[in-house]
């Protein structure tokens, strides 16, 4: 018996890995957060399982249900959105199956910060421009975070941000970052990435709140801050495929042409 922690991706059906889907499809027990993971994304389980949504249940019901399957020896699907490992919570239920000797393996997923960039149709890390993603969140009525990892601190990098759980601390993410990022830096706020309902809202440091207000937006979004989202077009081109580039792949143009001649 194993419990399989899968990332669904950020909602899109079409966005979890195959070997995610299989394991849904083969698992008797199948937990999903109902509020994060659409119901078409575990409606692979087979017919006779076990699907509960876990949205209203606390860690100690979570638990329970992975005891009794692990009692009838039956794998379980614990669903999560996004990749399991960015905020999905699974640190806690490890630690308990740990303890309880139960076997687990992760599944990674598609996070919600890259299927955002994806539907932008931006890279994030452009030459010269952004080199760097901070993925972090900010502290509200959640957890604290950790010395060194204030919103002041990383705003020093001057990288790009993509901030979780944070769209109602706008006002202060705005009076931190200003005075690094600038008021005019472009900020996107990406509301339920994937979903038939998804939201790109474009602004800046200065306007992005009234922006956010304004939609009505109070949760299931994902803030990016950065110079990499104002689509410049002046940066230059990487050295990745620059002529004059040599690596060990592509030791110089004379090989390049040799090994293109017909034989």
């Amino acid at each position: 018996m194993t419990v399989y922690f899968i990332g669904a991706g950020p909602g899109d059906p079409d966005l979890i890995t195959v070997k995610g889907q299989r394991l849904i499809s083969s698992c008797r027990y199948c937990l999903y957060a109902g509020s994060l993971v659409p119901a078409a994304v575990v409606g692979a389980a087979p017919s006779d399982a076990e699907v509960v949504d876990t949205a209203s249940l606390t860690l100690d019901d979570i638990m329970a249900i992975i005891a009794r399957a692990h009692q009838q020896g039956e794998d379980v699907a614990r669903v999560h959105s996004g990749d399991p490992s960015l905020y999905g919570a699974i640190a806690e239920q490890i630690r308990r199956l740990e303890v309880m000797d139960i076997p687990y393996k992760i599944i990674p997923g598609v996070p919600a910060y890259a299927a955002a960039a994806a539907e932008m149709g931006v890279e994030l890390t452009i030459p010269e421009v952004a080199q760097s993603i901070i993925l972090t969140r900010t502290a509200m009525k959640s957890s604290s975070m950790p010395p060194g990892e204030d919103l002041d601190s990383l705003g020093r990098t001057g990288a790009t941000l993509a901030i979780h759980l944070s769209i109602r601390n706008l006002r202060e993410i705005e009076r931190v970052l200003t005075p690094y990022y600038g008021a005019d830096c472009p900020v996107v706020v990406a509301y339920r990435v994937g979903w038939p309902d998804q939201e790109f809202i474009h602004g800046t440091l200065s306007t992005i709140r009234g922006l956010v207000r304004d939609a009505k937006i109070t949760r299931t979004a994902l803030i990016f801050i950065g110079p990499a989202l104002s689509q410049v077009k002046d940066f230059r081109d990487s050295a990745l495929y620059d002529k004059d580039h040599v690596h060990v792949l592509r030791t110089s143009r004379g090989n390049l042409e040799e090994r293109q001649t017909p034989r």
